[in-house]
């Protein structure tokens, strides 16, 4: 049964949408949703930028580019999916799912972007158009005043990085997985030869995000720790 939440009727390809290429037939291109999720990922990326350029005038290209790209990505896509409960619908291979492939990010964000493709196919752009503003209305409201890049976790590193260090970051990439159409990259971030942050994703640049936000998050907690220190030299009995 299709989540009612879905304008979608046609039960089959409501299927080939959940269906990994790990869990497909002899022609795994044909029969998974990986044909769908790349047509539905153009037309997503073709709502947002018109609805942004429409809702925001004033805005210059790179503030369009910017915040086009802090909504169209894997994280806001995998809560959707969540939210939608595709995950109780996925079609996984048994190795899949020992990988914990069902709440993988990446193969969330691909059924959502395969069901605005079967959606679009089946109804037409302005169905799916109300789907995919329906959905991301939340992530659209946050960049609304103005902050394009509330998840942009590497310039923020680098401003921390320059004001207690006086030097930037370097990122590199430790390991590569997946099929070609589903790379995974996981990438650390190095300061004088030392991994402060690691993070992963589908492309090279978020992972590099999801890599500065860990790093970010071990810099405020090493803050902590040391202004916790400082609280107990000045006062034993804290």
């Amino acid at each position: 049964m299709i989540p009612k939440q879905i304008p979608l009727r046609n039960e089959q390809v409501f299927r080939l949408a959940m269906r990994h290429r790990s869990a497909a037939g002899a022609d795994p291109v044909a029969d998974s949703y990986e044909r769908l999720e790349f047509f539905g990922d153009s037309v997503l990326g073709v709502v947002i930028a018109q609805y942004l350029y429409e809702h925001h005038p004033t805005w210059d290209q790179g503030m369009l580019s910017k915040a086009k790209s802090s909504v169209v990505k894997e994280e806001p896509l995998a809560e959707v999916a969540l939210k939608l409960g595709l995950d109780q619908y996925m079609e996984l291979s048994p190795s899949e799912e020992a990988t914990m492939g069902r709440t993988r990010p990446s193969i969330l964000a691909d059924t959502v972007e395969a069901i605005i493709g079967g959606i679009y196919l089946e109804s037409g752009l302005e169905v799916a158009r109300w789907f995919v503003l329906e959905q991301l209305h939340p992530y659209l409201m946050r960049i609304s005043g103005g902050d394009v890049s509330p998840d942009d976790f590497k310039s923020k590193l680098q401003e921390v990085a320059q004001s207690i260090w006086r030097k930037s970051p370097t990122y590199r990439v430790a390991k590569e997985a997946g099929y070609a159409h589903e790379r995974r990259f996981h990438v650390q971030v190095v300061f004088d030869d030392e991994v402060i942050g690691e993070g992963q994703g589908r492309s090279k640049k978020e992972a590099e995000q999801d890599a500065a936000r860990d790093a970010l998050g071990v810099i405020d907690r090493h803050r902590k720790e040391q202004e916790r220190a400082r609280q107990v030299e000045k006062n034993p009995y804290l």
